[in-house]
């Protein structure tokens, strides 16, 4: 088949692939769209769970009769036009792709008009090459955007479709989230000509808050706690549930950054962290996050759907983040918390990240005066809509005075966010100081504290630890600080040995994970008699296996193992126990682990801080005696004598 160029409406379509999951990606296009327009309101006409009709009408800037039939083609787009635009990108879109790729799978009709024209303009595409058509039409100052029968000209993707009472459940929680992100813009969402959600503009904290219940529930609203934490060009604020609430609600997690609806694992994960020790491993925290930082410092552009970002200091972001939350949770004062019973007797002091992650700057003064808002928790008191008789009483949270030099300010918070009455303040300002200035109490194997002149000393690592990560080489190696000294930690190894451990099914055995499609095998009969010889030893490591003549069908793993090659890796079991006379548990956990398929992906510094804290809590006896191949120490001392006789 000779090399050609593709038409572009096929072109289009395998754009759409990418872009238009389902009609709640449309929706989420193309009301981003409007957001970029400078809408401040926005209409959402649903029919049939959005297979039949999408409609979205908005009163922003309009498009010019002129870029109509552009608007429509393929990378065309009014948000970007240099390589500088797309490093520090604050639009929600700038591929060029939606209105092009919607257009290649629906009947896509555009309707717009400027405040400078006298009459509107209507623009659609037809035809295998994607001609566009503009004839005048009669709209108001704004744009409005009908998506016809989704899909009509490409079944493969119209039959995997859902219910319509599915489909617009998706598209009710994308209006949320955009709701969520925007306070300032009233939107109303209908389907089939009902109307199910309408969201007022919310300019007033009264008025936020009030949106927040309506769409995070009571209960949440309830045990929310309020953050606004900053350093330098970070900001992070919103909401938390605080233990109790978190192990009262499911799936209430919202992410913003730069005000674009996101799904990052650093994000989950700095938060997850924090909450560690406060909520079991079953249970989820419940958030509303707002993370605010340099465009030039994140990368938007690694999602054809922009679900994902890439932040150029991960390490950073994720150190801020674990601690303003860490301190939001700090200030509830809920039962969960270490030392809540002895808080008003003692003073309390800033949590030490465990010792392979190094002291977290956040935690010390700051060089330049940085501005701090510790979060306060909102009672449901806080969040009813304030009574007359209480109008002189705001329910925000206070600016304190950090230990850097950073003044208090009297005034209102940005955003709409009111401050606490003075009284409060002063009292929550100093025990905010002494959270920032006090040691955390010394243990039999921390350091020697150092006189205030030589500066605080670094974080030691514990005994019981393999040391304090210092950075990765190679992508594949961790330097630690060790007993005094420097070693090399092989990550691959210690992935190893950290699925051995596992592996081991202990006195209770594995807990099988069922298979959402159960593999079929075709296996030799030695090893289908392995199979039937070991039947106990399978089902104690989670294996379910289901003979059928010459076949077996697999319909469960244990966890460590759901990510690997299971067509490759049960034969290779089964002929393993098939060759052994006599194994034990031990034994095949190790041969498991080796031959667990390992990380592709290079090891950054928060996957191996994550790494080596699962190794010190399940590998302990690893600590005392590192067996071979796992942990190097390096020879600095030679290194110091070549600089001294230098």
């Amino acid at each position: 088949m000779p090399i050609q160029i593709l038409p572009p409406q096929l072109a289009n379509q395998i754009a759409a692939g990418e872009v238009v999951e389902r009609p709640a990606s449309v929706v989420k296009e193309l009301v981003e769209n409007s957001l970029d327009a400078g809408a401040t309101r926005i209409d959402i006409d649903i029919e049939k769970g959005g297979a039949k009709l999408i409609r979205i009408r908005d009163n922003g800037c309009g498009i010019d009769k002129e870029e109509l039939a552009m608007a429509l083609a393929r990378h065309a787009t009014s948000k970007i036009t240099s390589l500088d635009d797309l490093e520090a990108i604050m639009s929600l879109g700038f591929r060029g792709e939606a209105l092009a790729s919607i257009s290649s799978v629906s009947r896509l009709t555009l309707t717009s008009r400027t405040a400078d024209q006298n009459e509107a303009w209507q623009a659609y595409a037809e035809g295998r090459d994607m001609t566009v058509t503009v004839k005048p039409a009669a709209h108001p100052v704004g744009t409005t955007l009908e998506v016809l029968d989704l899909f009509y000209n490409t079944p493969a993707r119209r039959k995997f479709l859902r219910t319509e009472k599915t489909e617009f459940t998706h598209i009710d929680e994308v209006v949320r989230r955009i709701a969520l992100a925007r306070f300032d813009i009233a939107i109303s969402l209908t389907h089939n000509g009902k109307l199910v959600r309408q969201y007022r503009a919310a300019t007033q904290e009264s008025q936020q808050l009030r949106r927040l219940g309506a769409i995070c529930g009571a209960t949440f609203m309830e045990h929310a706690l309020k953050i606004e934490w900053q350093h330098d060009d970070l900001i992070l604020r919103g909401w938390v549930a605080d233990p109790a609430g978190a192990r009262q609600i499911s799936e209430l997690q919202y992410c913003y950054v730069n005000g674009r609806m996101m799904r990052d694992k650093l994000i989950n994960h700095a938060i997850r962290q924090a909450y560690q020790e406060k909520i079991s491993g079953e249970h989820q925290p419940a958030y509303v996050l707002y993370l605010h930082i340099d465009p030039h410092q994140v990368d938007v552009n690694v999602h054809p759907a922009k679900h994902e970002v890439r932040f150029h200091q991960s390490r950073l972001v994720h150190d801020f983040i674990y601690q303003g939350v860490i301190c939001a949770l700090q200030e509830s004062g809920a039962e969960s918390l270490p030392l809540a019973a002895e808080s008003e007797t003692q003073p309390r002091w800033q949590p030490e990240n465990r010792p392979a992650a190094g002291g977290n700057h956040f935690s010390s003064p700051p060089a330049t005066p940085v501005t701090v808002r510790p979060p306060t928790q909102l009672s449901s008191r806080h969040l009813a809509p304030p009574a007359e008789h209480h109008a002189g009483q705001p329910a925000g949270a206070a600016a304190r005075e950090t230990s850097g030099g950073g003044t208090a300010h009297a005034g209102g918070g940005p955003s709409g966010w009111p401050q606490q009455q003075p009284g409060y303040q002063k009292r929550e300002g100093a025990l905010y100081q002494q959270l920032l200035q006090t040691p955390a109490p010394r243990t039999e194997d921390a350091a020697p504290v150092t006189s205030p002149a030589a500066g605080p000393a670094p974080l030691p690592a514990h005994s019981q630890s393999l040391g304090r990560l210092l950075t990765v080489l190679h992508d594949c190696y961790a330097v630690v600080e060790r007993q005094g000294g420097l070693a090399l930690v092989a990550l691959p190894v210690a992935a190893r040995w950290l699925r051995q451990a596992q592996l081991e099914p202990g006195t209770e055995g594995l807990k099988p994970q069922p298979l959402l499609i159960p593999v079929r095998l075709k296996l030799a009969a030695p090893e289908r008699q392995a199979m039937q010889q070991r039947t106990e030893l399978l089902q104690q490591f989670g294996i379910d296996l289901q003979s059928d003549g010459q076949h077996v069908t697999l319909r469960a793993v244990p966890l460590p193992l759901r990510q690997q090659n299971l067509q490759n890796l049960i034969p290779e079991l089964l002929g393993y126990l098939a060759r052994q006379q006599v194994i034990s548990s031990g034994q095949l956990a190790q041969w498991l682990a080796r031959q667990a398929e390992a990380e592709l992906t290079p090891w950054n510094h928060s996957r191996a801080i994550a790494l080596l804290a699962e190794v010190e809590r399940l590998c302990p006896a690893l600590l005392k005696s590192p067996p071979p191949g796992l942990l190097q120490p390096i020879d600095t001392e030679t290194a110091l004598s070549a600089l001294k006789h230098e």
